[in-house]
């Protein structure tokens, strides 16, 4: 990423650049290395559930408040409207990031020509000639067919059409039959992850394997974790909001976070996290409540269409 110093430290085998302590401007965003050397911003910009029709707009409001990653999906139905603000915004395409994923619903039979039919039209909905980060959006696990997705992934990969490929929503044994099958690993696992459902088990297993820890509702959705004692705790200590807290959490973690709103000002805030830290008290008091508590679906079990 363009003006983005390259010192940091290692958390495994994942690269994390110095954050904007450091930095005068707060849109300098640090990056995670992926395992094939590509740099991701950490904090990004989700679209779910914001409508094609808003979505320009949104957008257009992210990228001028400074972030440099997108996420979107096929089936999100915004992928349109996402990529007028990309456009229309006239930024250097290498200086951002733009993540966009295969709706494998079971109205497909998915082996490699529907595959890459439908990465063709992602790209043309927006407006690209390549994407930074395609992920296959549910392992479907009673389908059986995501091995045979990801060997089209790895042709996606290898073209430079998308400059890393990955998953999301898998678990372990979902991650472990890909490697039997695969020497490609993939880059990025998104999956649901905040204070409430903090899924350490995972995140160590990622790490061992060199996989990127992607967070969808970082926050939580809001509700009760923005109201739980400890986030308010270390909201008032640090003189920040509950969202900026755990948007930190995430940071200092070593995860890749998408916070998602469709009001400007705080889409500019959950952006600003980068001039506190939450010290080894607040952490662990966050640490503390995770539940395990799911918000969305369990993918062992997911296969609406």
């Amino acid at each position: 990423m363009a003006g983005i110093r390259r010192s940091g430290c290692r958390l495994g085998s994942l690269y994390v650049l110095d954050d904007a302590r450091e930095r005068p401007d707060v849109n300098q965003v640090p990056t995670i290395k992926l395992n094939n050397g590509t740099l991701m911003p950490q904090l990004g910009f989700g679209v779910w559930q914001v409508p094609d029709d808003e979505a320009t707009a949104t957008v257009a409001t992210a990228l001028e408040a400074g972030y440099r990653s997108i996420d979107t999906a096929a089936v999100y139905e915004n992928e349109t409207g996402t990529g007028r603000a990309i456009a229309a915004a006239g930024l250097p395409r290498e200086e951002l990031f733009v993540t966009t994923k295969l709706w494998n619903s079971g109205t497909e039979s998915w082996g490699r020509d529907n595959v890459l039919r439908e990465f063709d039209a992602s790209l043309t909905r927006l407006g690209l000639d390549y994407v930074d980060l395609y992920l296959i959006h549910w392992p479907r696990p009673m389908r059986g067919d995501y091995p045979a997705i990801w060997k089209a992934f790895e042709e996606i990969a290898a073209s430079g059409r998308a400059k890393a490929v990955g998953v999301s929503n898998f678990k372990p044994v979902h991650l472990d039959r890909l490697r039997e099958e695969s020497d490609l690993v993939p880059a990025v696992n998104q999956v649901e992850l905040h204070p409430f459902l903090s899924q350490p088990e995972l995140r160590a297993f990622h790490q061992e394997r060199g996989i990127a820890t992607m967070a969808w509702s970082p926050l939580g959705q809001g509700k009760d974790l923005l109201a739980s004692p400890a986030v308010l705790a270390a909201a008032e200590k640090h003189g920040r909001s509950a969202a900026q807290v755990v948007l930190r959490w995430h940071v200092q973690l070593g995860n890749i976070a998408i916070p998602k709103s469709v009001t400007p000002s705080r889409i500019r805030e959950n952006l600003d996290v980068f001039g506190f830290e939450l010290d080894a008290e607040d952490l662990a008091a966050l640490d503390a409540l995770n539940t395990g508590t799911r918000i969305g679906p369990d993918p062992d079990g997911f296969d609406w269409n």
